[in-house]
């Protein structure tokens, strides 16, 4: 479909981070974009020009709603790690997608997928979800487009990390400071989705998108300096210190499926999960991601200055 043409867009996820990007993006170039939400409406974030109706992705009739009439669909599942609930969002995704006879569906994995299985309910609830939707879109004339996405940049705006990045200049994650990590930004899923879409010979294919090149914790944080204007230092943040932090913010169960990443990661079990992979993506679906630096820059650090001292003297 030409990119003069608007779609009909069907997102899934939009009132999320990621699902919310690239909703206002498709909204943003003209393209009719619709979603669900479960949350009351005043608790939804602003979505420009994007239809939001109440609905669930556990209920089959709420999703072939969604899905009636559209032309694609761009999917990111909430954070849920519960297998079987996540079979069921998957299989009710497919069962309407093939109703409506979708053009195409892209779907955001979240995160890197490792080659083998694993225990970790973070990797294999969303290798459950492309197996589900190949399965259940086949023959169906939807194609499947699947983007792997690593870390984002956006996780580092964040109260936890812009204060000690803007008066401390120190950056903590939990990575290994040897962790080859192709950094991305939402604003950049958010345009790989967009063309995903579209993209003549993306139909069928797998993706492991991610920013131009793999940075280590301390060339990461040369390119915050460089954005920051200041010296930066990395610092590895071991998982269970991190997973015990999100867990005060998600609660214990999605805490302990989101750390479930870093946890691999800290174990050295797949050293380059997080990896470039040599700019093919960016050829295939002719985007461009921005350089960290230049996001670094774009943002509005000044936020956060005294962030923490204002939170000592409440505490």
């Amino acid at each position: 479909m030409s990119d003069h043409i608007p779609m009909r867009v069907a997102v899934v996820g939009a009132t999320g981070h990621q699902g919310g990007a690239a909703a206002r993006l498709l909204a943003g170039l003209g393209h009719r974009v619709r979603t669900i939400s479960r949350r009351p409406e005043a608790e939804r974030p602003a979505l420009p020009g994007v239809l939001v109706a109440d609905g669930d992705l556990g209920r089959q009739e709420d999703v072939r709603r969604l899905f009636e009439g559209a032309t694609h669909a761009a999917v990111t599942m909430p954070l849920v790690y519960e297998a079987e609930k996540v079979m069921r969002y998957a299989q009710h995704i497919a069962k309407a997608a093939r109703g409506a006879r979708l053009e195409r569906i892209v779907y955001n994995a979240n995160t890197r997928v490792p080659e083998r299985t694993t225990r970790l309910a973070a990797f294999e609830t969303r290798r459950l979800v492309e197996t589900v939707l190949r399965e259940g879109l086949a023959d169906s004339g939807t194609e499947l487009v699947v983007l792997r996405p690593p870390v984002y940049l956006d996780n580092l705006f964040s109260p936890w990390n812009g204060p000690a990045l803007v008066d401390e200049g120190v950056l903590a994650y939990p990575l290994p400071a040897d962790c080859r990590a192709a950094w991305l930004s939402h604003t950049d899923l958010a345009r790989a989705v967009a063309a995903a879409l579209t993209a003549e010979g993306a139909g069928g294919r797998t993706f492991d998108i991610g920013g131009a090149r793999g940075l280590t914790g301390a060339e990461l944080a040369e390119a915050f300096g460089r954005g920051l204007g200041r010296a930066v230092e990395y610092r590895a943040l071991e998982p269970d210190v991190f997973e015990r932090a999100l867990a005060q913010i998600i609660g214990p169960e999605t805490a302990r499926g989101v750390a479930g990443i870093y946890h691999c990661m800290a174990s050295g079990a797949e050293p380059d999960l997080m990896a470039d992979d040599g700019g093919a993506w960016t050829k295939a679906l002719a985007v461009e991601p921005a350089p960290v630096e230049e996001w670094v820059a774009r943002q509005p650090w000044q936020v956060w200055s005294g962030a923490s001292a204002r939170t000592a003297e409440s505490a």
